[in-house]
């Protein structure tokens, strides 16, 4: 193989690296910002899931009991 056809082929597997290594930074960046997003979706969820037990916290310990468990008034 001569010089020429050495640089030639290194030249080539360079270029070959470089375009790799282009797609590959896209390809990663796609990904960190498909990562944010759900990061933000997972808090935002996580904030509903605690309000919504909360809530139940809060109906269950409520004063009122369940209609049902209620004794009927003494007229019947």
């Amino acid at each position: 193989m001569t010089e020429q056809n050495l640089l030639a082929t290194m030249q080539q597997q360079i270029e070959s690296l470089e375009t790799k290594t282009a797609f590959q930074d896209h390809i990663i960046e796609q990904l960190n910002n498909e990562i944010a997003v759900h990061q933000e979706q997972i808090r935002d969820l996580v904030e509903q899931l605690h309000l919504i037990g909360q809530r139940v916290k809060d109906m269950n310990s409520s004063p009122v009991g369940k209609v049902e468990d209620e004794t009927p008034p003494p007229h019947y």
